[in-house]
């Protein structure tokens, strides 16, 4: 009875053996747009599985689409893959798509308007399984606002003309009073929340005196307080050049506004050598006087010494200060005087002017 027994034990154990050892597949890995619901979890050998597309998913390819659980507990390959529906991008937004004209399925448009402009229609599109958008592109329409109301003792002059009884933002207007009063702010407008500027105060506003400036003068002027938008105009001593507006005018804040300033001329710093001024190459001696006005360019002459040619190197006559740059080398009285063809303005003009260099700024004169 006993080896009976011991026979039992041991075909109970194979058998258990051969039914543990049975491989089985895992759920397939499969690439993005592919259907994973109608997968199962585990699988059996030789089970087959046909894949496909997720709705909004296009195949790649008709065949194979099939994969197969085989005896090592792995699946056959399968070279589907799945592209998504593409939306044509609208019109309005290809310029900002950067050459892009479509957007996968599944994309989301987000819509705002900028600030002072209503959106009418929805603020969000997203792209369907069918290549469409779920809904169109919105219109942003400017605020309204009501009409402004004068200051009183004033009058409002609009920019542009306006009808009927509503303005739309970003419009404005100036304010103004009946002289001789100024109004405390000048300018108006439709605001993004569809309000518009409270009328200003009229008042009565002077500036002091006008002041002669350095280097010009008052070219007629009663020396009194003048009143609101009176003006008083400037010019400057010979070979001065005005920087700014000549004419400067009383503000409604009892200020002038901004007066000129009068630029110096400047002397070119070189006693020996040639530069081209006044659409002229010059040698410095025949340069007289030796002024060149503010603003005005002059052109030295550097030498590329590796290539033995010349260069040109611009400068800038900025209020009395003409920088010389640092490339040029004032030639000796012997060299200017007795070899004149030598000197980087006379000898052969190099191709490129050689790069500037940072550690090299030019010198003042």
């Amino acid at each position: 009875m006993a080896p009976m027994l011991a026979l039992l034990l041991l075909y109970h154990v194979a058998l258990y053996t051969t039914v543990s050892s049975k491989k089985v597949c895992g759920r397939p890995l499969v690439a993005e747009g592919i259907d994973e619901l109608t997968l199962k979890r585990v699988y059996e050998v030789g089970e087959e599985v046909t894949l496909t597309c997720e709705r909004g998913y296009l195949p790649s390819t008709a065949t194979p689409r099939r994969m197969t659980c085989t005896a090592t507990g792995e699946w056959t390959q399968s070279d589907l893959s799945c592209s998504p529906n593409m939306c044509p991008l609208p019109v309005p937004l290809r310029p900002l798509a950067m050459g892009r004209t479509q957007a996968p399925y599944k994309s989301v448009l987000n819509y705002t308007c900028d600030d002072g402009y209503v959106m009418l229609g929805a603020n969000e599109s997203r792209c369907l399984h069918d290549g469409t958008w779920s809904n169109p592109p919105p219109t942003c329409k400017a605020v309204n606002c009501p009409l402004p109301k004068p200051p009183r003792e004033g009058r409002i002059v609009h920019d542009k003309p306006v009808t009927g009884r509503t303005t739309m933002y970003g419009q404005g207007w100036t304010y103004e009073c009946n002289p001789p009063k100024a109004p405390s702010y000048e300018r108006g407008s439709c605001m993004a929340d569809g309000n518009v500027t409270e009328p200003p105060v009229c008042r009565e506003v002077s500036c002091t005196i006008p002041t002669a400036i350095p280097n010009g003068f008052i070219t007629f002027a009663v020396m009194r307080q003048h009143g609101y938008k009176e003006k008083v105009k400037y010019a400057c001593n010979e070979h001065y050049v005005l920087d700014g507006e000549a004419e400067i005018q009383c503000q409604n804040t009892g200020q002038w506004s901004s007066k000129p300033v009068c630029r110096a001329p400047c002397v070119v710093g070189i006693k020996r050598g040639r530069i081209f001024y006044n659409a002229k190459k010059l040698w410095i001696a025949d340069l007289k006087p030796n002024r060149v006005l503010h603003g005005e360019p002059v052109v030295f002459y550097c030498l590329n010494k590796a290539e033995r040619c010349g260069y040109p190197v611009a400068s800038t006559c900025n209020d009395g200060t003409l920088p010389i740059p640092e490339c040029f080398e004032e030639p000796g009285k012997v060299e200017y005087n007795l070899r004149p063809k030598t000197l980087p303005s006379e000898i052969r003009m190099c191709a490129a002017s050689p790069p500037a260099s940072p550690t090299t700024p030019a010198r003042s004169a």
